[in-house]
């Protein structure tokens, strides 16, 4: 606890009426909000409704706050107001005094803004600021990392598996791009999102009216947050009252970080399966051994890393679940359950660029092939005979699998005694040019 209190009574009161989870307003949004009062104050300065030295000094304080000087006076509840006029007012108080004895939260912190639109505003902020230079880095960085693998695995040829059983061969390089292509598009479906979360209902006060404030603020903060903070695709809303009324947009970016969640839960699943055994299991790809898989069993190592991956992207769905429950709940004017869908979206972007980042450097990029286990899945899979299907039918080539499956007799054998001739049959049953289907050559 700091040796001053620098909030104030509407502070005071929602930690008395908020006692919910223990959990605080995400530190984020806190200084989103304090880089808007920061811009706020200027802008009102340069249109004349604020004197100099409250907005400098208004300015100053929340320069402090934004840098997270004073992260300790912003103890209200996540699960607050729905509308965050709580947290609104929090930093107001705060800010107002570090400012001087006579600026006013309302009057000069809060100029020209409601709760309404600068609360919602900084939540968009944060999640904007969040998906472009911590998630997509990392993702762009996975990708890579899953490529560089398909790359250095392009030529190993192993089973194919449908419905968990053996299909056709293909190789561990394909099995690899098909993860880093799923990557990719996940990057396309985030990046699509962005525009509309870039648009925030600043200027539209309470209602989206703009009553109260000066018809060019919403403009000029957006210009100055965007050119102070680096931060592209700030935009005016298409409509101001369904920037108002709504956080579709929010709820839009949550939907293509549970598409991205069901994406890693593929590829950690399939990676984690592939690395089973070692001699009981797949074993077709051998993990890095990060720590003891056991306290009873000696030298048994587990795939963390990629269950650490399916935990986060079960989390991100649940997260997602709850985010549709909010934004579907606001009500004419304004959507109230913006805290919740805040706490979700910044938790989501943070968990998935923390499990992007880790699961490229402690998993894929250390990925060794077993070769051996990939030749030999490769070699066994009965379902290499679909190759022959042009040659012999579709028919007689299942009396020769359901044959070397009954009897346990090599595919070949069975074959050559059901009168395929030895020529068409090495010929056609050629591992590697089965897994390059219409590829080959």
């Amino acid at each position: 606890m700091a040796a001053k209190t620098l909030y104030g009574a509407e502070t005071a009161k929602a930690i008395e009426n908020f006692p919910i989870s223990g959990e605080r307003m995400p530190l984020a949004v806190i200084h989103w909000l304090a880089r808007i009062k920061g811009a706020a104050a200027a802008v009102n300065c340069e249109l004349g409704l604020l004197d100099k030295r409250r907005a400098r000094a208004i300015e100053a304080a929340a320069q402090a706050v934004a840098a997270g000087k004073h992260d300790d006076q912003f103890p209200i509840d996540v699960f607050q107001t729905g509308s965050g006029t709580s947290t609104n007012m929090n930093v107001n108080e705060v800010i107002a005094t570090l400012a001087g004895s006579d600026v006013h939260p309302n009057d000069h912190v809060n100029m020209g803004q409601s709760s309404n639109d600068t609360f919602p505003s900084a939540v968009h902020l944060a999640a904007l600021e969040s998906a472009q230079r911590q998630l997509l880095p990392a993702l762009r960085a996975l990708e890579r990392s899953l490529a560089r693998k398909a790359r250095a695995f392009a030529a190993i040829v192993k089973a194919g598996r449908t419905h968990l059983m053996d299909a056709v061969p293909v190789t561990l390089g394909q099995e690899l791009s098909g993860y880093a292509a799923q990557i990719a598009l996940a990057q396309e479906r985030i990046r699509a999102t962005l525009p509309h979360v870039g648009e925030l209902p600043l200027g539209g006060t309470a209602t989206g009216t703009g009553l109260n404030t000066h018809p060019r603020f919403a403009a000029l903060v957006r210009a100055r947050l965007a050119r102070e903070h680096s931060l592209r695709g700030l935009a005016a809303p298409r409509d101001r009252f369904e920037a108002q009324a709504n956080r579709d947009a929010l709820v839009e970016l949550s939907g293509a970080l549970k598409v991205l969640a069901v994406s890693l839960t593929k590829i950690a699943n399939d990676i984690a399966l592939m690395g089973s055994g070692p001699r009981a299991g797949i074993g077709e790809l051998i993990l890095p051994e990060l720590q003891k898989g056991s306290s009873i069993m000696p030298g048994k190592v587990n795939p963390v890393i990629p269950e650490v991956v399916l935990q986060v992207s079960a989390q991100v769905i649940g997260n997602d679940a709850a985010i549709t429950i909010g934004g579907m709940q606001g009500q004419f004017e304004l959507n109230v359950r913006i805290p919740l869908i805040a706490r979700n979206l910044l938790g989501s972007l943070h968990l998935l660029a923390s499990a992007a980042e880790v699961f490229a450097h402690k998993c894929i990029d250390g990925l060794k092939a077993n070769r051996a286990a990939c030749a030999a899945s490769a070699g066994s899979t009965l379902a290499v005979a679909t190759a022959l299907n042009a040659a012999i039918g579709y028919d007689k080539a299942t009396v020769i699998v359901k044959k070397a499956t009954e009897s346990g007799r090599p595919l070949r054998e069975v074959a050559l005694a059901e009168g395929v001739d030895a020529a068409l049959y090495d010929r056609t049953i050629d591992l590697a040019r089965i897994a390059l289907g219409n590829q080959a050559k």
